[in-house]
């Protein structure tokens, strides 16, 4: 159980700093200052390793990093991160009838058995897809800050608390079973209020 908990800390930590430049503006890209860095000073770990100056895709030549490349880098940020919201929204149908199954199987009707596990297995990829999009996605040309209370700053602590409930369901679902639906519950509520709180200015 230990290794779950630092593995899900560790995703949560990424996940998190992920949702901060989730919903930056991407008219950026089109600024045609030659003074304008083509990188943020501030990335994502996981941003770094991919599209850093010294990251995985510059070192094998396949994203040079030049002005034109990032062009094309942030045109292809933003169909990421719309991706990610389009993702979100059938991950939440999902767990809304995983939830509706889940609580006929609760009350004795095994005949869905099969159709629970094969939903919460879907339910589980695309949330995970979802989660990868952002912390993949190429970084914005400047890494903005959002001072106070809004959605997106909403959505990101709504985030850890979706996504460590997620892995407390996917650990409990063979070995606790009030466990397994009590974190299932936490992990529906807190993704369909990060979904809303988008909506906040």
């Amino acid at each position: 159980m230990r290794y779950w908990f630092f593995f899900g800390m560790l995703f949560s930590t990424l996940f998190l700093s992920a949702q901060d430049d989730l919903f930056d503006a991407i008219e950026s890209s089109k600024k045609t200052d030659t003074s304008i860095e083509l990188l943020p000073e501030k990335m994502l770990f996981t941003q770094r390793m991919l599209w850093g100056e010294k990251g995985l895709l510059r070192t094998t030549g396949l994203a040079p990093l030049t002005r034109e490349q990032r062009v094309r880098e942030l045109q292809l940020r933003k169909s990421m991160l719309t991706a990610h919201q389009v993702i979100g929204y059938a991950t939440l149908a999902g767990m809304v009838a995983q939830g509706i199954i889940g609580g006929q199987l609760y009350n004795g009707d095994y005949s869905l058995r099969q159709t629970h596990k094969t939903l919460g297995n879907v339910v589980t990829a695309t949330y995970f897809t979802g989660a990868a999009l952002s912390l993949f996605t190429p970084p914005p040309l400047v890494s903005a800050r959002i001072e106070g209370i809004s959605g997106a700053r909403a959505h990101k602590w709504l985030a850890t608390v979706h996504l460590s409930a997620m892995i407390a369901t996917q650990y409990y679902k063979n070995r606790d079973r009030d466990l397994h639906k009590a974190s299932a519950y936490i992990a529906v509520g807190a993704f369909a209020a990060a979904t809303l709180v988008l909506q906040l200015k």
